[in-house]
């Protein structure tokens, strides 16, 4: 049977960690208090030979008899020692209505009592604050779900008005009515946005004057379904309040406020849109200034997809603060269930016990009623009524691990390490790994085999990375903002990570034989194997991790079109991934010139080595991933105001400077350009220590109490983080072989690159560890469990 301390160490939310009631420490306060009561008794009995003798003589000498025996003695002292006990649970009685905790007379006694006391508050102080931050984010976001199904209700009931009107007016058309002064003086519309781009740009005064009042007569509906939700505007008095505005001030308005849907520019085309509707609201003719809402169909789509992932957080925002009070008051229970077994203190542990069960976190049962509410809501608007979709959505599960993921694991592994050997051994018989081999063949396989085998090995690492989150209790999905359904888990990285080394072995060796038959196609099977791939990337079929693959194209599409998409947690942790894999991009080069440009058939392979073009381009390659990371930096800068991106992107700048006067060194390798690389290079190497350490990781706090790191640490033995420090130091100066003129053949060459690459990546994966603990830390820090969701409507006061 598992322990409940070990049951609820596994069970609590680690971001709200601090928050959780310490039941380790009141299990120690327990231990010291049995650990004084056993040194007691057997102080007490260390007078005599037999411990009953010594406490029939005591009990009887506390009773006030006399040195003789008697048969009643026994008796007498057992009366004698529970004496005071009794006398003491009637005075706790007595004490007990006034509603205060019983004072124990033992010093480890009154310390758990205190301590449970303190912990008690802060667990109802914390819950009280949660609670009410999830019923006002509650309260609000059930506005603004009435809000847009007005607007649906409304653009839904437009067209077949506008169909009506238009057919009227294609008969004839009447005298068109000027809007209401209070639209026309304020010139605000809020369904200014359903006329269309080329309605703006008619010329047809009718018409134009035709669409004024559709528009208004529309924001009319509009404006009186928001009141109703509570949504106020100020240069729109409302029916009961139009006779006093006009009376109390002279009829005259006040600058009206406008509710407009806001939804953030986090892709290139919301951004264009949101360029696109200041440019109409500019543009527009009835008087409307820039500030006036624009509000379309689109957008409304965009809202409502707001909304729910709004109610998704919500609801997991509860389930978690559920979770929170169910597993504290089971550690109350537990807890006080071995105290009064340790102190017999009953009294004092009812009176703690019915604390703890009038607590807000005990009693409160508006969190259960809220979440009942938000589950009818999400099962009514975006579910269809469809209970099982509705749970897909907002509790979904994690898959549960299979034996089968474990044995493929195995299977692949084995494949791998027995088709490596089967290659090597026909490679040093063939000898073409010789000094003599062919050096094409060498070419095609050292750039085709290494480009998948640095791609295995960080996904072997990711793998790592995954296992180690997992055993430390750091949520990666939350901070990535994963979906648990479909998230990988270790395994899975593992899997991936073999069977790709698997199917390229048997790819080489399968060339192999072909090149030995003296097949004129042997070439186009690492071809082959680099169109297999890309085609599994981009299967549409739900093989082979499709949420995975397709997740992967989406942050790679946001990275190379920076700083245009908003930079997420994952979309800059893979750009920093990739500042790891510039080797890898090099070799997907190559193989791209050799195969796909036709290579193999009608020129040499130095065709992709030499020419001119390639070289520039592979100095091209070498800055993408610093230029992607900088311009994120320079996105978040941008809509965080945040210094330290712009002290970031400088990070990024000095090592494209460091990159450049390498590639500049070694096309001209002079002293002047060795000083220049040893002097850029250690500046940069300087500045991403620092980053690493003191940014990503945390370290080197002042006044820490761990020396050189931080105050939290999850990882328990702290050589650790100095052995990791010093191999990131170690590991970030590889590129001090790129001075070192080392004379080595060409294999050995290859041998050289191919292994510095790998050291790259492995020191990656270890990077990427403590980068997410920092920033879970950061998340306990702050308390912060479940991601915040902005809402579309708001209103929006104007000058």
């Amino acid at each position: 049977m598992v322990k409940f301390s070990r049951e609820y160490d596994a069970s609590i939310i680690p971001e709200w960690k601090p928050a959780f009631v310490d039941y380790r420490g009141l299990k120690k306060l327990i231990k010291r208090i049995k650990v004084e009561r056993r040194d007691a008794d057997d102080s007490s009995s260390a007078g005599d030979s037999s411990p009953d003798t010594a406490a029939l003589a005591a009990g009887v000498e506390s009773a006030g008899y006399g040195a003789g025996f008697s048969v009643l003695d026994p008796v007498r002292a057992l009366a004698a020692r529970f004496a005071p006990r009794v006398q003491a649970s009637m005075d706790d009685e007595e004490s007990g209505d006034s509603g205060e905790l019983v004072r124990s007379t033992d010093k480890h006694e009154r310390e758990f009592l205190e301590k449970a006391d303190e912990e008690l508050e802060k667990v109802s102080t914390f819950y009280a604050a949660q609670e009410a931050e999830l019923l006002g984010r509650g309260e609000a976001l059930i506005d603004q779900l009435r809000i847009l199904a007005d607007v649906k209700r409304i653009l839904a009931d437009h067209p077949a008005t506008r169909r009506a009107r238009g057919s009227g007016r294609g008969r004839s058309v009447p005298a068109v009515a000027p809007p209401s002064p209070a639209l026309s003086n304020s010139g605000r519309y809020l369904l200014s946005g359903l006329a269309t781009p080329q309605s703006m740009s008619d010329g047809s005064v009718e018409l134009q004057q035709a669409q004024m009042t559709e528009g208004a007569a529309v924001a009319d509906e509009v404006m009186a379904a928001l009141e109703r939700n509570g949504v106020s505007f100020v240069g729109f008095p409302g029916k009961k309040d139009a006779k006093k505005e006009g009376s109390g001030r002279g009829g005259r308005l006040q600058l009206p406020s406008t509710v407009r849907i806001d939804i953030p520019a986090s892709n290139p085309g919301r951004a264009a849109l949101k360029v696109w509707e200041e440019l109409v609201n500019v543009l527009r003719k009835d008087g409307a200034d820039p500030a006036a809402a624009f509000v379309h169909r689109k957008k409304v789509q965009h809202a409502e997809k707001n909304i729910r992932d709004a109610f998704m957080a919500l609801y997991r925002g509860l389930e978690l603060l559920k979770k929170f009070s169910s597993l504290n008051v089971k550690a109350f229970t537990k807890i006080l269930k071995k105290f009064v077994k340790v102190s017999e203190q009953q009294q004092a542990t009812d009176l703690f016990s019915q604390k703890v069960k009038r607590s807000s976190f005990s009693t409160s049962d508006k969190v259960l009623q809220l979440s009942d509410e938000v589950e009818a809501l999400f099962l009514k608007h975006f579910a269809g009524n469809d209970r099982m979709v509705a749970m897909k959505y907002l509790n979904p599960q994690q898959p549960k691990n299979t034996h089968m993921i474990t044995f493929l694991v195995g299977l692949f592994t084995g494949t791998f390490v027995s088709l490596f050997i089967i290659y090597a051994i026909l490679a040093h018989v063939s000898g073409i790994f010789a000094s003599t081999g062919n050096t094409a063949y060498m070419e095609v396989v050292y750039h085709v085999f290494s480009m998948f085998a640095l791609i295995s090995l960080h996904c072997f690492l990711y793998g790592c990375n995954l296992f180690m989150w997992k055993s430390t209790r750091i949520n990666q999905n939350f901070i990535f903002d994963f979906a648990p359904n479909t998230a990988l888990t270790h395994r899975d990285a593992f899997l991936m990570s073999a069977s790709i080394m698997c199917t390229v072995v048997a790819a080489l060796v399968i060339n192999l034989f072909l090149r030995n038959a003296g097949a004129s196609y042997a070439n186009a099977v690492p071809g082959g194997l680099i169109v297999l791939s890309a085609g599994l990337l981009l299967c549409p079929f739900n093989v082979f991790y499709r949420s995975t693959r397709y997740c992967f194209m989406r942050i790679m599409r946001n990275i190379m079109f920076s700083p245009f998409y908003k930079v997420l947690m994952a979309d800059f942790f893979m750009a920093d991934q990739l500042t790891s894999q510039i080797p890898l991009l090099r070799h997907m080069e190559f193989a791209a010139c050799y195969f796909m440009a036709g290579s193999f058939r009608a020129n040499p392979y130095e065709t992709c080595t030499t020419s001119q073009q390639y070289k520039h381009l592979a100095y091209v390659i070498s800055f993408l991933p610093y230029y992607w990371r900088a311009m994120q930096c320079l996105r978040r800068y941008i809509e965080e105001h945040d210094i330290n991106q712009l002290a970031n992107a400088g990070k990024y700048v000095s090592a494209m400077v460091a990159a450049a006067v390498r590639f500049k060194y070694n096309v001209t390798p002079t002293p002047f350009w060795m000083w220049m690389v040893l002097i850029s290079s250690s500046g940069a190497t300087v500045y991403q220590l620092y980053w690493d350490f003191v940014k990503d990781w945390g370290f080197f706090t002042p006044k820490s109490k761990n020396l050189w790191l931080r105050d939290d640490l999850i990882l328990k033995n702290k050589f650790t983080y100095y052995i990791s420090m010093m191999l990131n130091l170690v590991l970030r100066l590889a590129w001090a072989q790129s001075v070192m003129k080392i004379r080595i053949n060409k294999n050995e060459t290859r041998l050289l690159d191919f292994s510095l690459a790998s050291l790259e990546i492995i020191r990656r994966g270890h990077w990427n560890f403590y980068r997410l603990e920092n920033e879970h830390l950061n998340n306990v820090g702050k308390f912060r469990a479940v991601k915040t969701v902005p809402l579309p409507f708001r209103e929006l006061e104007t000058d």
